[in-house]
């Protein structure tokens, strides 16, 4: 019988399934509701050290819906980082622990480009006892002015940096969240890993704008009448994920063996689960599944998993761990390939057609070739 059960970077979790940082970790009442149901860790929602400037508007969600209008299939906030004071974030952490001293909470941190605010905010989490961090550089709405979010995270030469930054003030392990909004995430992710990180998250959410409103020609979701573009997410970008943990995985297999992955992007099953496994990914995050599900999406996310790992003879979560990933190749490998099959079709049609067919064409001086080939 398959295990869940997985260890990544020193962290023990009963299953690979993760809270994602945002609304799902806004809080210890939910953030222990998850432990509860089951989930294998949980990334509390982003936090910063000066709370004051965070100012969320209502409504901050558009969903986009099947023609049937009976699935939604992309999902845009435009919400901020955790509006609640720091202070009350450090108290909230060490009652978790205390609570559920056994079980992996991880913070989701985010600063300006300021060496002490990001030593400062690491210390202090770290006092709390959570069990590891996630840096935030991949938010691709609010806060753009104070250079935080993706508005670092597009930028290899600072993610290094300030994980070299990370790296001086804990032992902890920390994974770089990457924003997708870049031609190539394999640049910020290996700056992120060079700089020190123990693992990589992918992907946050993409830039987007959702949709407008046809009667009133508005933008959505509409605040007084106005709106700004936010972050997508849900079922419809979980292509976009897979291929960006391919690439994540495939270049750190080549040059970071040993750091981890963490896929997200559109995970609402445990058979989705299971396709970021085999692209490479360690662990995988929820965060709009169960904003659409609730917490309880959980277990049949598991069970439909060990059913996937048990189908193939999987033992562990990382016996499945990319084995999809040699299965990816060039175009024109691809046409090599294809045209070597047709080649050797063509040979075996060949050798069938000169296969002896009647009695009449058996012939003394071929005798044995004869009768081996209509062995074959």
């Amino acid at each position: 019988m398959p295990t869940l059960a997985t260890t990544v970077d020193g962290l023990k979790l009963p299953n690979p399934f993760i809270i994602g940082s945002g609304p799902p970790g806004t809080n210890l009442n939910v953030i222990t509701k998850a432990f509860r149901d089951g989930w294998g860790a949980v990334i509390a929602k982003t936090v910063s050290l000066d709370a004051a400037k965070v100012v969320n508007v209502t409504p901050r969600y558009a969903k986009l819906h099947s023609r049937s209008g009976e699935e939604v299939i992309g999902w845009e906030n435009i919400e901020l980082i955790s509006d609640r004071p720091f202070e009350v974030w450090e108290e909230e952490f060490k009652k978790c622990k205390d609570l559920f001293p056994d079980r992996v909470l991880i913070a989701s941190v985010m600063e300006e480009y300021r060496k002490d605010s990001w030593i400062e905010i690491v210390e202090r989490c770290g006092a709390c006892g959570v069990d590891g961090f996630e840096l935030n550089f991949s938010c691709p709405h609010g806060l753009p002015e104070r250079k935080m979010g993706a508005a670092m995270g597009e930028a290899p030469d600072i993610l290094e940096e300030v994980c070299g930054w990370v790296k001086s003030a804990t032992k902890k392990p920390f994974w770089a969240k990457m924003t997708p909004n870049i031609t190539h995430i394999e640049e910020p992710s290996r700056a992120a890993l060079r700089g020190g990180a123990t693992g990589v998250s992918a992907i946050n959410t993409l830039r987007s704008v959702i949709g407008v409103n046809l009667d009133t020609l508005r933008p959505e979701p509409t605040v007084e009448g106005y709106s700004t573009p936010g972050g997508y997410s849900c079922k419809a970008i979980k292509p976009i994920a897979l291929r960006m943990v391919m690439e994540v995985a495939t270049m750190i297999r080549q040059e970071f063996p040993g750091r981890s992955l963490s896929g997200l992007g559109g995970i609402e099953s445990g058979r989705d689960a299971a396709e970021f496994i085999l692209l490479g990914a360690d662990t995988v995050q929820v965060c709009t599944g169960v904003m659409k599900f609730g917490y309880e999406c959980v277990k049949p996310m598991c069970n439909e998993l060990l059913a996937f790992m048990e189908k193939h003879k999987f033992k562990t979560v990382s016996d499945s761990k990319g084995k999809s990933l040699d299965y990816f190749t060039t175009h024109a490998d691809l046409v090599k390939r294809q045209a070597e099959r047709k080649a050797a079709q063509k040979a075996a049609a060949a050798n069938h057609h000169k296969m002896v067919q009647a009695d009449s064409e058996w012939r003394s001086d071929q005798f044995v070739k004869q009768s081996n080939d209509l062995a074959r």
